[in-house]
């Protein structure tokens, strides 16, 4: 998808160089918006997203730095560059400070104008690539995430499991000026602590048994552009004091290596812990945490932007259907509405298996609410998406109107025997891997790992 750019507004008291700056900016391709003064400029914002504010700093009444302390106020992630006279320097020191990005010195040439354009102002978060956020709470999320995507700063990603801590970590490289070296995510909870350490820092011929050959470890592997430590809280304590170390030094040496190799990259790391309680807990390292915690973004919770869900459900839609070849399908009203009241526990990866699944089950093109498999009021899981899920036969073929919650529960398995099985009859389709596992099933490796512990306990599973 192509990117589009939301408008710029432009606030001088002059109405011929207001003119002279929106005609610059609009024969370079931007829209913009325009207003002669820092009241109208904040009715504008109150109904209108735009990228960035140029104003003057000299306006009555409201002057242009009165102007920056109410949009930092209201809008904390928009950008606002300043126009000054030369007289007036020290205002635009003031102004910097009160959290202007950048100031414009007048007379300016219009390149310098369009220079500081294309610096500072933010995308359409909406519009821009795959991500989808028609919520405003997502629009600030995605405005917020491209801003320190122009900077080299340490990211940290925190929120729900299912959240797509990794969509806003690749939305960041992607729009960052690194966005031409490789993306490389780690999942520090998915690979075994024995092997966590040799796959991050790479390892040199004969370090350990098996070390037949030299191996990069995953920092070299990113070279010149990002990489990703997935569920970085699970990372093993003695380890958490060699990354600091990588850290601080920007430098790795491999297991069985005495050579350091220098590094140029970007650290984003996620977690979907409670950081401070982890570090108070003595399971994370504090200095750590504070070496990584130089841009924290909290990814809300599905349910905290309801308007992002149908959007993404037609996204997912969209996307599964053309790998599948099932384009077309659609959602019924009815289905839309339960897409909508649903609490997704299972945040946007719970919505992803959804739709996934009515295209399974659905037999035409129009997908209805019974084909979701989502949750009845009463705990249970629709017949026909049972039936996809476990194989097992259909029941009696309509519940009586009389029929209590009671006894729709003998007709349905327990949802822990349910879900058991659903897990279970995965393990054994992959034949064992963990790996596969946990893609199929849409949930963390600490997830299936605790899973598993507790069905080989009941006597449910064997190794």
């Amino acid at each position: 998808m192509s990117e589009k750019h939301l408008p710029i507004l432009v606030v001088e008291d002059d109405p011929n160089l207001r003119e002279a700056i929106s005609d610059t900016l609009e024969l370079a391709g931007r829209p913009v918006l325009s207003a002669p003064g820092g009241e109208e400029a904040l009715e504008i914002l109150a109904r209108e997203k735009v990228s960035i504010v140029i104003s003057d700093v000299r306006m009555l009444p409201m002057d242009g730095i009165s102007l920056l302390k109410a949009v930092r106020l209201r809008h904390p992630q928009l950008p606002v560059v300043l126009m000054t006279a030369y007289a007036d320097v020290d205002r635009a020191v003031e102004a910097m400070r009160s959290g202007a990005c950048d100031f414009l010195l007048k007379p300016f040439e219009p390149m310098a104008l369009l220079a500081q354009v294309d610096k500072y102002a933010l995308p359409d978060p909406g519009t821009i690539m795959d991500v989808v956020a028609h919520d405003p709470v997502s629009a600030n999320l995605f405005g917020i995430a491209a801003r320190v995507a122009q900077t080299d700063a340490t990211v940290l990603l925190t929120g729900e499991s299912g959240v797509g801590k990794e969509v806003v970590a690749r939305f960041i490289h992607r729009n960052s000026s690194r966005n031409q070296g490789p993306f490389v995510a780690i999942n520090c909870a998915a690979i075994p602590e024995s092997l966590l350490e040799a796959t991050l820092f790479g390892y040199e011929k004969g370090a350990f048994t098996g070390a037949q050959t030299a191996q990069a470890g995953k920092f070299e592997q990113a070279q010149d552009g990002t990489l990703l430590l997935d569920e970085v809280t699970e990372m093993p304590l003695g380890l958490q004091a060699k990354l600091l170390r990588v850290l601080q030094e920007r430098e790795v040496e491999r297991v069985g290596g005495k050579k350091p190799v220098a590094l140029n990259i970007r650290i984003i790391a996620t977690s979907n812990r409670d950081m401070a309680a982890a570090v108070s807990k003595g399971v994370f390292r504090e200095d750590l945490y504070y070496r990584l915690n130089v841009f924290p973004i909290l990814i809300p919770a599905l349910r905290q932007r309801p308007a992002d869900i149908v959007p993404l459900a037609h996204h997912f839609l969209v996307e599964h259907g053309t790998m599948v070849g099932r384009q077309g399908l659609s959602f019924s009203a009815e289905a839309e509405a339960v897409l909508k009241n649903h609490a997704w526990p299972g945040n946007v990866r719970e919505l992803e298996n959804a739709v996934q699944r009515a295209m399974i089950l659905a037999p035409g093109n129009l997908i209805g609410p019974e084909h979701l498999g989502l949750q009845m009021p009463s705990g249970i899981l629709p017949a026909a998406a049972i039936v996809a899920i476990t194989g097992a036969p259909a029941q009696e073929p309509a519940m009586k109107e009389n029929d209590s919650v009671s006894e729709t529960s003998k007709k349905v398995d327990n949802m822990k025997d349910l879900e058991r099985e659903h897990i279970l009859q995965t393990m054994l389709e992959v034949k064992g891997s963990r790996k596969a596992a946990i893609e199929r099933l849409g949930i963390s490796e600490r997830t299936l790992r605790y899973k598993l512990k507790q069905y080989k306990e009941e006597g449910h599973f064997r190794e």
